[in-house]
């Protein structure tokens, strides 16, 4: 009888800690009842939105911010080609969000940080210590010297690596700058043509280096370990990734580094024509423009109002903040369609149209 007992008791016992067990799992907070956030931005922005995602977290508990780093057209077509459930997408051409997403995709954008191009490099690079911004492009054509750009046909920093070399010919009044430093190096050979007073860049299809001297990858970011350990010398970069990273950097004149809008006129007058027509969305022809980093909402994001959220938190002065840390120069925040911005967003003090351009 004793033993019967004990033995209901025991059971009772257990059944009352299976019951606390049990309550407990019901109660304790879930990791997968968290609201994520699908945060796809340009790899020159992986560092400043990094950040973003602890603050915004910090700030809204229960949201778990999911970054991921790209190329500009690589970050779009996630959206596009793809169909990826992204909330925000933020690239660094600001171009590139009307011409490959409206009006199927997105309406609408917000400026809200520029950049200019360098040549970085590190202490280990040959010839580091005679480049200069008078003599980079014949430092890069030196036989024994390599240097890295990203794809063109991928990555907003690629394409400008080439504006640069054709910009470098105007400024330095050197014709031959495009063929000694790039268009040599590839076979195809990369052609050029001009317009009146355009110049078109003509990108073969197949985008293929003949020589060992250039190092050419998907995003600007990954070009950095080369430079770390010595694979290259040199690399057309963001200003801002040079810095980040404790690089030495070449500047380069306004007028071809693509951060002035006072000479927009002269970077308008050199075009890249993408041959990479395996996706659809991929628009064929890049214009020079001045640098400026632009986000949207896809219209297809799963959390509207989050997202909106996630994109003042950006424009806050807190973001504009982590910009500064990070080395990228913040704007007054710009937007091409008034109309279709999200009323949330209005009072963020937004202004209309690239000539309003002012760093914060």
């Amino acid at each position: 009888m004793v033993r019967s007992i004990h033995l209901v008791a025991g059971i009772l016992i257990l059944i009352f800690i299976a019951a606390i067990v049990m309550g407990m799992a019901v109660y304790q907070p879930d990791s997968h009842d968290e609201t994520k956030l699908k945060v796809i931005c340009a790899g020159s922005l992986i560092e400043s939105f990094y950040e973003f995602e602890k603050e915004f977290e910090n700030k809204h508990p229960g949201v778990d911010v999911q970054v991921e780093g790209h190329g500009s057209i690589q970050v779009i077509r996630h959206v596009t080609d793809l169909h990826k459930e992204v909330d925000v997408i933020a690239v660094a051409d600001h171009s590139l969000i009307p011409d490959m997403m409206y009006p199927e995709y997105a309406d609408w954008y917000i400026a809200f940080a520029t950049n200019e191009m360098v040549i970085a490099y590190s202490n280990q690079s040959k010839y580091a210590d005679e480049i200069t911004s008078d003599n980079w492009y014949e430092i890069l054509k030196r036989p024994n010297v390599t240097f890295g750009f990203s794809n063109p046909m991928l990555d907003s920093c690629g394409y400008r690596a080439l504006m640069v070399t054709q910009l470098a010919e105007l400024y330095y009044d050197n014709q031959t700058i495009f063929d000694d430093v790039v268009a040599c190096n590839f076979d195809p050979a990369i052609a050029v043509s001009t317009n009146n007073d355009t110049c078109i860049v003509i990108m073969p299809e197949i985008f293929e280096h003949k020589t060992e001297k250039i190092v050419i990858r998907g995003g600007s970011i990954q070009l950095l370990a080369f430079l770390d350990y010595g694979e290259i010398d040199y690399a057309f970069q963001y200003k801002s990734m040079a810095q980040q990273h404790g690089l030495q950097f070449v500047d380069l004149p306004c007028e071809i580094d693509l951060s002035s809008t006072e000479s927009e006129d002269i970077y308008n007058k050199f075009i890249i024509q993408l041959g990479f027509q395996r996706f659809t969305s991929v628009g064929t022809e890049r214009s020079g423009k001045p640098i400026f980093y632009a986000m949207t909402i896809p219209n297809s994001t799963q959390h509207p109002k989050l997202a909106v959220e996630f994109v003042k938190f950006v424009l806050s002065e807190d973001g504009q903040g982590i910009l500064h840390n990070t080395k990228i120069p913040p704007i007054y925040p710009m937007a091409d369609e008034p109309g279709n911005i999200p009323d949330e967003l209005i009072s963020m003090g937004i202004i209309y149209g690239p000539e309003t351009f002012t760093l914060l």
